[in-house]
This record gives structure tokens, sequence and C-alpha cells, in this order.
């Protein structure tokens, strides 16, 4: 894959971000593996395939997304429950009737995203927590329920509420618990504000205007960071080959491949299948018709999602291809955004080489 190395090359030199790590695999082979740029501006510390990125809103599909799938498969909850039947909280307000298949697809009628962490801020770390989830339980509508696709983060934030309460456990314990540790995926974690976690080597994120450093290690959401690192939107930390190996897992139990137990195959086909009329599974992105970040190669039967951070994972079902791009684009400033162009340009190199290959 010469053409798809010059390219991540170039991104660099072209500083469209500081470092990367990118694997592309084919029916759970490996195909192409490398790091390159730096970490850390400051300390030029090189990206290696074991560096750490803060994975973002990837958290969305790979953490919460997959607790809700696994609560279901137990019958614990239905994609058809209501929030007033689920959280008492919600029995009475405008949200009562919201059920889950609606926040998973971003068409609850919630707002896309509030800046809570500036009032959660100023109260007890311990308070916070309690504090957002009487935020969201007051926070309106804004569209019909069902009606209208806003991607939002209050969705998630909810989805990650009821996890905790129908599954008794923070939403970063069920999915170690229930998920992550069963097959073996050490290098996917959330990091809670209230304990070093020394596992790194991390990539660095923002300098941060009001944490007034940069960070490396801490969740760089900063609703996420408000309530202590762990929230449904944000907050997961891992590495390329470890979410490499969650989504091969996936998709083997897609195609009938293997049996592990996590999920089961109808359960898959229900989650990856997209909503019509629009680019959104349950809890996953799809392709749009135009402009899609996957670019042009992949079939509309592929599932994705992005980070802010410069994160972001593709996995065409069809032809059993998974590309993933973890980059710290936000380092040193959220303001570069040059990788939105370079995203679909990367995809359709990788999709050609693999084309000219043969399996």
């Amino acid at each position: 894959m010469k053409s798809v190395d010059r390219l991540m090359r170039r991104a660099i030199a072209e500083k469209i971000f500081p470092g990367g790590v990118l694997l592309v695999s084919k029916k759970g082979e490996t195909l192409f593996h490398d790091a390159y740029g730096v970490a850390n501006l400051d300390s030029r510390a090189p990206v290696t395939p074991e560096t750490i990125f803060d994975l973002a809103s990837l958290t969305k599909p790979l953490a919460t997304t997959l607790a809700v799938m696994q609560l279901v498969q137990h019958n614990q909850i239905k994609l058809e429950q209501q929030l007033g039947e689920l959280l008492p909280e919600f029995e009475r307000g405008d949200k009562a009737g919201v059920k889950l298949k609606h926040l998973l697809y971003h068409n609850s009628g919630l707002p896309d995203y509030r800046p809570y962490y500036k009032i959660l801020n100023g109260v007890a770390k311990d308070s916070r927590r309690s504090l957002l989830r009487k935020h969201l339980v007051r926070e309106a509508l804004v569209n019909p329920v069902g009606k209208t696709v806003l991607y939002s983060d209050l969705g998630f934030m909810i989805l990650a509420w009821v996890v905790e309460r129908v599954g008794g456990r923070r939403l970063d314990h069920f999915v170690a618990d229930e998920i992550y540790r069963p097959l073996g995926l050490n290098d996917l974690f959330f990091i809670s504000n209230n304990k070093n976690d020394n596992r790194g080597p991390f990539a660095a994120t923002e300098n941060c205007p009001w944490r007034r450093k940069v960070l490396e290690g801490q969740v760089h959401d900063e609703n996420a960071y408000a309530v202590g690192g762990v929230e449904g939107h944000a907050g997961l930390f891992g590495t390329a080959e470890d979410i490499s190996r969650l989504l091969a897992e996936l998709l083997f139990i897609y195609d009938g491949q293997t049996r592990s137990g996590r999920f089961h195959q109808d359960l898959l086909h229900q989650f990856f299948q997209r909503l019509p009329g629009t680019d959104k599974a349950l809890g996953f992105d799809m392709p749009s018709l135009t402009g899609s970040s996957c670019g042009r190669r992949f079939s509309q039967n592929s599932i994705g999602h992005l980070g802010f951070t410069g994160t972001s994972f593709w996995m065409d079902i069809e032809r059993s291809v998974i590309v993933i791009l973890l980059t710290n684009r936000v380092h040193p400033t959220r303001d570069n955004e040059r990788i939105r162009e370079f995203r679909p340009i990367l995809h359709d190199t990788v999709m050609d080489a693999i084309a000219a290959r043969i399996f």
C-alpha cells in the first residue's frame, strides 16, 4: 500500500494532523498498520502503533451502543421502550414518549449540544452528574419525536443513564465487564478524572484554554470531563489494534462466522440496518449519498463513525473491509479542520489499493 503510505506522510508534512495511526483489514487479516508523526508537539514523542488516542464520539458506537445492544440481547430493555418507563425522572415531561431507538437514531427531538460544563464546573464534583441529569430532564425538545435526524450528544448521555440504571453499573464498568474484557481488549477503556492512568503512551489533544494545559490522558470533551471523564457520548480511549479486533468480532458475528456469545447475529443485522432516508443506523453512521467521509468506494452497506479529536472508523460489511484512522488533529488547536477533506481521499486510496490486490 505504497500510495496509502505516501498519503499519510503527506498529511503529516502538510500539518493536516501532528500524528496518526492507520489500520486497514480485510476479512480479519491486517493489510496495513503503521504510525506517523508525533503524539505531542512539545516533547516530539513519536506516534507508534501502540499509541492510545482519545476516541471522542467513537464512544457512542463502540461503548454506549454496544452496552445497549447487550441489554437488549438479555431482554432487560427493548428498543421500543419509552424513557418514561425506563427512567421515572422523565415520566411527566415532553421526553416521556421518546423511545430508545429514537436516541440511537438521533431523531429523538433533542438538541445537538449544550455547554453544560460551564454550569457544572461551578459545583462540587460529587454533585455534577446528578445536576447534569436534572438538566437533561429539563431540556426542551427542538423537534417532534421521531421526525428529524439531529445528531445529539444529549441522547447518548441519556442512554448511558439507562445503561447505568438497568445494568446496575456505570457505563465504563459495564462495557469492561460485559464486552471488552471477555474479548481480551485491554486497550479500550475510559479514564476517570479521579485516578491516575499510567497505561499510555497517549496522543496529546488540545491546548485547552480553560483547563490551561495541553491535554494528554484526560478526556478532551468538556461535558464528559466535567462529570468525571465517563459519559455516553465521549470518554473512551483506545488503540487502533483493539478497535480493529472489536469491529472484526462484530463483522464475523454478522456474517455468521463465529458464535462468541457476546451478541446474536440477528441483533447485529437489526442494529446495522439503515433508517430509511437517512445516514443513520442504530448507534452507527452509514454513508451519505454524497460527501461521505468514507469517500466514494465504500458500499452503502457500511457502518462507521467520526470523533471530534480526529478519529474515525468505517467498516464495509459487503466487502469485509475495516479502515481505522486515529489522529490528534485538535492538537494543539481544534481550529485545524483540514482532516475533513483528507478523510474521503484516504478512504478512496485505501479501497483502490485493496482492489488492486487479489484475495
